[in-house]
């Protein structure tokens, strides 16, 4: 995606906030590579699992998004554009509020979301300008309509083996979600680019352990499967 044109733009603004936000956190989801399906879009958003049916056929019936096997729900061309622009302002602006403001990780999350909606395209383009053309948010996760980051190949790290060095590439959008994993993220310094150890694997506790180049941190397998990370080549 370039930058979204006059046109894309004005297709967003003629939307609800309600509908931008429903095809942002589809979009959002969708990153994990697991299908996205009415419980997890509801359990993302803090909403009802009846709400979220109601917005689905009333967003499918707009050509914003299928309904698919297994009640699998995907984005349209039509919803995607949307969904991108979105997500290119909520990253720009955690960007802001992190590396200018310096807010940390929680706050910015939460202040980016309010503030997304008011954003105007000249605010964004200069915005944009003014942090460099970033090519991530400070979560690791890649802005719409920059550079591409550097190609790694990521998997969760739910997924790594116990003895294992691998380095952090994101932070999904989906761990954002939960604010209390965010601020212990936070807190014990698992940031992009930095380099874990994994001290132990313990399936029959559902916990994963790592070390390294920080504190040494305990997560769920669940919490661990929304960090993504990457084997580094001199590993």
């Amino acid at each position: 995606m370039a930058k979204p044109s006059t046109a894309r733009r004005a297709r967003v603004a003629a939307t609800t906030a309600s509908t931008q936000d429903y095809l942002a956190a589809i979009y959002d989801l969708g990153g994990s590579g697991k299908p996205v399906i009415g419980a997890r879009l509801a359990k993302h958003m803090s909403v009802s699992a009846p709400a979220v049916t109601e917005a689905m056929h009333r967003m499918a019936r707009g050509g914003y998004v299928k309904v698919g096997h297994g009640k699998e729900l995907t984005l349209t061309p039509k919803g995607r554009e949307i969904a991108e622009v979105m997500a290119r302002r909520h990253r720009l602006l955690e960007r802001w509020l992190t590396d200018t403001l310096g807010l940390n990780w929680t706050d910015a999350h939460e202040e980016a979301h309010r503030l997304e909606h008011a954003l105007s395209p000249r605010v964004e383009d200069r915005l944009a300008e003014m942090l460099g053309m970033p090519s991530t948010c400070p979560h690791g996760n890649p802005i719409p309509g920059m550079a591409r980051p550097p190609r790694v190949e990521p998997f969760p790290l739910a997924q790594a083996k116990e003895g294992a060095t691998v380095v952090v590439e994101r932070i999904t959008e989906e761990a954002e979600a939960d604010k209390k994993l965010l601020e212990y993220l936070w807190r014990n310094e698992v940031r992009p680019g930095r380099r874990l150890k994994i001290v132990e694997v313990a399936p029959w506790a559902g916990t994963i352990t790592a070390g390294g180049d920080g504190p040494t941190i305990a997560l769920g397998l669940p919490a661990a499967a929304k960090i993504w990370v990457y084997r580094p080549t001199d590993a």
